[in-house]
């Protein structure tokens, strides 16, 4: 035996994570890469080259591309106005939708109401439950309006069954309830595992991708907020849409965080109601609560999600503390960027606060994920501490920096205009921005916090000479 063939013989096999790919030498329990437990596996040698090679000729020869049909490849609308939005207009042919949610927050209604609304239409439409029975189904159908002669129920577990319906059905549509519930009978493991779930993937995407059958699949989620199951699911379907919402409210928002066909920064707006989920096309009034008020300890600033403007009412409260370290208790408001612009009031704009619990919230469960809204924190809680209510018809749009200058946002003609149509008469925004003001609306521009603290007038005549 050479050299090369006893140190190909004893080299070690090594250890593969299933969930990201991650490999290492020695065996261990936990992966150093996603923090995944059990899912670090024994794998053989790499192979030192190709093990596939072309063994027949192409089915189908490649063409030009401008060549290649494109109608269909069109997105068809699903006719419910705020699911399209996120999607990008609507369900491609072929593709696979990955909608996961906490449980309760809505996922089953809003895909039942898709269903009925697309078989009312024509299409063939087959919805599997694995969660509840055909009955349950049936009576959450008959009490949002759903039923309807083209909607085919069936309550299965099973993935060879369920490919079985499609065999049968030949659906137009397929929703899928939910894909952590189906098992394959040829895989070992529990429903919900990671072999199970990739299995179940995989059949359901080559089943419609070779009958152009778009598919929604609903997906469970972790206590953190992802995707459960292997991360590979997020990789192999064409678009994930997070179902967010508070459950003790009627607002649900839809975002897409990947989309092959579309944009991934839009949202989509619905209220779930007694008899089922709707959109809502504006949901100004939802974030808003004392917009126009001359109340202490708010402000409203006009958030972009997307192409849609959104108004936040951002609501802050100041109390002495008790505590060596005072409290900052955010609702829908990122902690630490809380602490951050409480640290550039007290440095630039002369306002202490670390003698004082600080609860910063916006209104109706809606999340500050832009940095724009940096300025209408900074102006309610500097109301708060001083209990001196900002002008009336003040919006605050811009982004504070550590030296506590205001740096100009993105698209800020949008935002206006939509704070114009509210009946905001004033718009504190940063310096140098080249926007017009809207028709009866006043751009009072500020080059840093301390001068936007004067232009709110949230401070008492007496210290604004020190701001």
């Amino acid at each position: 035996m050479s050299s090369s063939s006893r140190r190909t013989a004893a080299q070690p096999r090594g250890f593969r994570c299933s969930e990201c790919g991650w490999t290492t030498a020695k065996w261990v329990g936990r992966c150093g890469e996603c923090q995944e437990w059990g899912t670090v596996a024994e794998q053989g040698a790499a192979p030192t080259g190709p093990r596939t090679v072309a063994t027949s000729p192409a089915h189908t020869p490649a063409r030009p591309i401008a060549d290649i049909p494109v109608e269909g490849a069109r997105a068809v609308p699903t006719g419910v106005a705020e699911f399209d939005r996120v999607l990008g207009g609507g369900l491609v042919p072929g593709a696979v939708v990955l909608l996961a949610g906490e449980p309760g927050v809505g996922k089953s209604t809003l895909l039942l109401d898709v269903a009925g609304i697309a078989a009312g239409t024509g299409r063939r439409v087959l919805y599997v439950s694995g969660e509840e029975s055909a009955g349950q189904v049936r009576l959450r159908a008959e009490r949002i309006g759903a039923l309807q002669a083209g909607l085919l129920l069936a309550s299965e577990t099973d993935l060879g069954t369920v490919l079985g319906h499609i065999e049968a059905e030949r659906p137009d549509l397929l929703v899928l309830d939910s894909v952590q519930t189906i098992a394959s009978a040829e895989v070992d493991g529990a429903p919900g595992g990671v072999s199970q779930v990739r299995e179940v993937a995989a059949a359901i995407i080559t089943a419609a991708k070779s009958r152009d059958m778009p598919v929604v699949l609903v997906g469970h989620v972790t206590k953190d907020g992802t995707v459960a199951g292997p991360r590979t699911l997020e990789h192999l379907v064409d678009v994930v849409c997070q179902f967010e919402g508070d459950r003790h409210a009627s607002l649900r928002m839809v975002r897409a965080v990947k989309n092959r066909y579309g944009p991934t920064d839009e949202v989509g707006c619905f209220e779930l109601t007694e008899t089922g989920i709707a959109g809502v096309s504006d949901p100004s009034g939802l974030f808003m609560s004392h917009a126009l008020a001359d109340v202490p300890g708010t402000c409203v600033t006009i958030s972009l999600e997307g192409r849609r403007p959104l108004p936040l009412e951002i609501q802050a409260l100041a109390v002495p503390s008790t505590l060596a370290n005072p409290r900052r208790t955010t609702s829908g408001v990122d902690s630490s960027r809380l602490a951050m612009i409480l640290a550039v009031m007290h440095r630039h704009a002369g306002l202490r606060l670390d003698s004082q619990d600080v609860y910063v919230s916006t209104i109706g469960g809606a999340r500050v994920v832009e940095p724009a809204a940096d300025l209408a924190i900074a102006l309610a809680a500097m109301s708060a501490a001083t209990q001196v209510p900002a002008a009336r018809g003040t919006v605050a749009i811009g982004e504070v920096g550590l030296s506590g200058e205001l740096r100009p946002v993105a698209t800020l003609g949008r935002r206006l205009a939509e704070a114009a149509r509210l009946g905001f008469t004033r718009a504190i925004v940063p310096a140098g921005s080249a926007e017009v003001a809207p028709p009866g609306m006043e751009l009072l521009p500020a080059s840093g916090l301390a001068q936007a603290m004067e232009l709110a007038r949230v401070a008492p005549v007496r210290e604004r000479s020190g701001l």
